[in-house]
């Protein structure tokens, strides 16, 4: 594996996020952008020399066009106190340790010996991270008591605190808590997997329902395999064997110019139809009953329960949303299926809690 290194001086701090600082570098003498996260490298000053990986800029990557501190030269980075003894990165220069909710020194540890049910929660389960805002959005306002928790994989990038989505969606009450797993990091819960992940979200956060989506920068190969946008498939998998009620996220886009993401995408049918072994709910927005795409791919859906949900009077909620909408480049007026298929995921989880608890009071 290559990687671009280089070197730089710390210009000016743009931002500073806390787990997040946002820099303005020197290099060659000219002025460029560049990401530190002080958990694993310290934080920058102006003025510092850092060791920079310039891979994502080299090679003109979108989620990652920009540098990544590797080091601060001339400052060691001391670990915060704590417990914790899973690693993650683990094997590299980067590796760390994080307290996972499973293990011994957890005070949710017993959890994991008892528990092997999320009980009919609803989780959404997707393949990009743009499609986390409208899914959160459409479940808080049908539900908007109810507890909404981000499970994010490392499908993508690895640090949760690269999304200033998430970050926003939870000062707004949009989402209520965070847990990263597999080799994600950044959560408020760190989770050895998806089935440990997907119980603390029901038994240590109490959440009512949960969304499954990879952080920012999904990768392609515009092949049928080889995406890490498969994934959702095999968490779709995880949902049902934890008793859960899975709703498949379709990928939609009438904008996209690449045939293979027109109407609902490629990644969608190759992870519902062919590596999702259960029947789950695929929530679709109504208006797209008429269109003869939809209707050839969904014979390749055909085990599979499609709910379509008439979202005309929602609409509103994107075009006022309190977070950029923006997939592949396009917002929510260039590409509006898109979010409108997530929205509608979102607005049909909340419709199956409201349902659960009416039952339960009757």
């Amino acid at each position: 594996m290559d990687c671009w290194v280089g070197r730089g001086t710390v210009v000016e701090i743009t931002a500073d996020k806390g787990s997040k600082q946002e820099l303005k570098v020197l290099i060659d003498n000219k002025d460029e952008k560049a990401v530190n996260f002080p958990s694993l490298t310290g934080r920058c000053e102006a003025g510092d020399e850092v060791i920079l990986n310039t891979t994502g800029v080299s090679l003109g990557l979108g989620s990652g066009g920009f540098h990544f501190v590797m080091g601060i030269v001339g400052k060691e980075c001391q670990p915060s106190p704590g417990a914790g003894h899973i690693v993650k990165l683990r094997y590299t220069p980067s590796q760390g340790r994080v307290l996972s909710v499973e293990e011994p020194d957890s005070p949710f540890h017993g959890i994991f010996s008892s528990e092997a049910s999320i009980t009919g929660m609803p989780v959404a389960v997707g393949s990009l991270h743009s499609m986390l805002a409208p899914v959160c959005i459409g479940f808080k306002h049908l539900n908007p008591e109810g507890r909404i928790v981000y499970l994010m994989s490392d499908g993508a990038c690895l640090p949760l605190a690269l999304s200033d989505t998430v970050q926003t969606l939870l000062e707004r009450g949009l989402l209520d808590d965070t847990i990263t797993f597999n080799h994600a990091f950044g959560g408020h819960y760190e989770a050895v997997n998806v089935y440990s992940a997907l119980l603390a979200a029901r038994h240590v956060c109490s959440a009512d329902a949960a969304v499954i989506l990879m952080g920012p920068g999904v990768v392609g190969t515009g092949t049928t395999w080889g995406t890490t946008g498969l994934e959702q498939g095999i968490y779709l998998n995880a949902v049902n064997t934890l008793k859960g009620y899975p709703i498949g996220v379709a990928r939609l886009s009438f904008a996209d110019p690449r045939l293979r993401h027109q109407g609902i995408s490629h990644h969608t049918l190759t992870a519902l139809g062919l590596i999702c072994e259960r029947p789950c709910t695929v929530p679709l927005p109504a208006d797209l009953q008429g269109f003869q795409l939809i209707k050839d791919q969904l014979g390749q859906l055909e085990r599979h329960h499609i709910q379509w949900v008439d979202i005309t009077a929602y609409r509103r909620l994107l075009q006022h949303a309190p977070v950029e909408l923006r997939s592949m480049g396009r917002d929510y007026h260039a590409d509006p299926y898109f979010f409108e298929a997530a929205l509608a995921a979102g607005l049909h989880a909340a419709e199956y809690c409201n349902a659960c608890a009416t039952r339960q009071e009757s």
